[in-house]
């Protein structure tokens, strides 16, 4: 009788008397909360960023204002208001906004290309003998000459400026982001390629599962290293043999001697080098996410 009645007995169904309640999802954050916790954890960090650019901008303004002269002469430059100032009249023409935009393209352009030519080669220079031994040493060769140097030659070898300027700045990418790589490859641990080929992978299979996720926090040192470079190589060349960019805007102010246009391409190339070092960092978060990023570690 009483397996009878247990037979006979069924499930209660959702939300009935006596059964127990399904548990309530939570609800989707709002993009609000997601920034009050991500400003939350990050707050020191936030703090210490601020900190730093400030005590810059205090240097300068109040060196500017007292015009301090001990070994650093505050003299002739120029004061945050009258680069402030200077910012608004030259948005007038359009043509610092030009300058800016074909600098951003040039970097992109060399900076891409070095990275299609680079990572390649590295990888195949850190994994395979041969191939070290022959294309290491003429890159060893190349790599301590400054791009400033390779100036007069670009412009020999390239049909245009703007070619030979993009060229000089794909070699100041091009060395980091290559030698970086070349170490991420060494550095990886022989017990993941030795268990990845008694997992059966073949070569293919090892560069893309084993090798260059190994090497990948390296090769995105190299992209930061290699944009800061390919920065000073780009301002070098667009004073040199450049007709527009940041670089040639500067060097005209200079040759001017118009001191508030000189501060404003200064604090215009130290901009978009944050930003493109903070893109790099970001686009690294994206594809190494196993790699922390926390204030303090990057354990």
């Amino acid at each position: 009788m009483g397996e009878a009645i247990s037979l006979s007995q069924k499930p209660s169904a959702p939300g009935a008397a006596g059964a127990a309640p399904l548990p309530k999802k939570s609800p989707e954050p709002t993009p609000a909360q997601l920034m009050a916790a991500w400003l939350s954890r990050n707050y020191l960090s936030i703090l210490l960023w601020c900190a730093s650019l400030g005590l810059l901008f205090a240097i300068w303004y109040f060196g500017t204002k007292y015009r301090f002269v001990f070994f650093i002469r505050f003299t002739n430059i120029p004061t945050p208001a009258e680069v402030f100032d200077k910012i608004f009249e030259v948005n007038k023409s359009g043509k610092y906004l030009l300058n800016i935009g074909i600098s951003v393209r040039r970097i992109l352009a060399g900076f891409g290309i070095a990275i299609m030519v680079a990572v390649p080669m590295g990888l195949l220079i850190g994994r395979y003998r041969a191939a070290r031994d022959l294309l290491l040493p003429a890159c060893e060769v190349l790599r301590p000459i400054p791009a400033i140097a390779w100036v007069p030659l670009s412009i020999m070898l390239w049909p245009s400026n703007e070619i030979s300027i993009v060229f000089i700045t794909f070699l100041g990418a091009f060395f980091p982001i290559l030698l970086n790589t070349v170490h991420g490859v060494t550095a990886i641990d022989p017990v993941l390629l030795r268990a990845g080929r008694c997992l059966g992978a073949h070569e293919g299979r090892m560069f893309w599962h084993v090798i260059l996720p190994g090497a990948l926090p390296h090769i995105f040192t190299g992209f930061a290293v290699g944009m800061g470079v390919a920065w000073v190589s780009l301002i070098a060349a667009e004073m040199i043999s450049g007709q527009f960019g940041v670089g040639y805007f500067t060097w005209e102010a200079y040759s001017l001697i118009s001191y508030s246009e000189i501060a404003l391409g200064m604090l215009t190339i130290g901009v978009l080098g944050l930003v493109c070092s903070g893109s790099i960092r970001f686009v690294g978060k994206l594809a190494m996410p196993w790699v922390s990023y926390s204030s303090g570690s990057n354990k």
